[in-house]
């Protein structure tokens, strides 16, 4: 069986051949059989006018057919080079953003005198009772249980466990850290404990003393773990009772747990912190 389109151009071909035919007898004897030529003539002009037609028409809708087939492969084409140029930019934006963080921690390490090593979190516990991240960073680096982790913004926590390649690290809004630290308006001194949550409170400030919402509180240094100086966070609220002999302080840490994504871990140290001495 032919297709329909077969049998169209087989078609076509018949009526074009038949038209040539006509055409050639015709012109041999144009002046003996002009009469005839005519009829022939009259017979054969509507089948020439739909043939011309019909070639136009195919004409066009084939130059119509590569027209869009050439649009449709060039939006493709336009439509890879966009999502290449997207990702470049997104590329491009996120090198950018890594540099100003990188540029940050830089800065901040010259605050810092002694060894330190630059670390990448590469993992965070999903559960909802420990805050604790995972550092690319262990053994082989130096690093080991006990040296305390920060950023430019403040305290981050302290290594818990140190693999050959990789440390947890143990966060300070942790149920189970304590940092011992100041309030560094008045001097005066607490236990910074994590309470789960992205906030700490600040416990064992003996209620005679002023402190309000807003003062900042640093690490004191006497714990050995932190240095003196380092930003832990800022008073957000105070819970007044009318029994009991501390303040119940509620404190909202200055590091994002949930962005930290490089951070310094320190080996030995000696801070330099101007703003600390202002404080004194």
């Amino acid at each position: 069986m032919f297709s329909k389109k077969t049998v169209m151009i087989i078609g076509v071909i018949i009526i074009v051949s038949v038209n040539i035919i006509f055409l050639s007898v015709s012109s041999k004897y144009r002046y003996p059989a002009y009469s005839s030529g005519r009829v022939a003539l009259n017979v054969v002009a509507p089948f020439q006018d739909v043939i011309t037609n019909t070639m136009r028409f195919a004409t066009n809708i084939w130059r119509h057919y590569f027209f869009l087939v050439s649009a449709a492969r060039e939006n493709d084409n336009l439509k890879k080079e966009l999502s290449s140029y997207i990702q470049k930019s997104n590329e491009y934006h996120e090198i950018e953003l890594s540099n100003i963080r990188l540029r940050n921690l830089f800065d901040f390490r010259q605050n810092i005198t002694g060894q330190v090593v630059a670390a990448e979190v590469i993992g965070v516990d999903p559960s909802p009772w420990y805050r604790t991240i995972v550092i690319n960073k262990g053994k082989s680096d130096g690093i080991r249980k006990g040296m305390p982790v920060v950023i430019p913004e403040g305290v981050v926590g302290q290594v818990i466990d140190a693999g050959n390649h990789s440390s947890k690290v143990l966060l300070v809004i942790d149920q189970n850290s304590a940092v011992d630290a100041l309030v560094q308006r008045n001097r005066v001194r607490g236990i910074v404990k994590g309470i789960s949550s992205d906030k700490c409170i600040l416990k064992y400030v003996v209620r005679r003393h002023d402190i309000g919402a807003g003062d900042i509180i640093i690490t004191s240094g006497f714990d050995g773990v932190f240095p003196k100086g380092l930003s832990i966070g800022y008073v957000e609220k105070i819970s007044q009772s009318s029994s009991g002999l501390f303040h119940e302080v509620e404190i909202t840490p200055y590091a994002d747990f949930e962005k930290i994504e490089e951070v310094l871990v320190l080996k030995s140290f000696s801070m330099n912190n101007p703003e600390d001495k202002k404080g004194q």
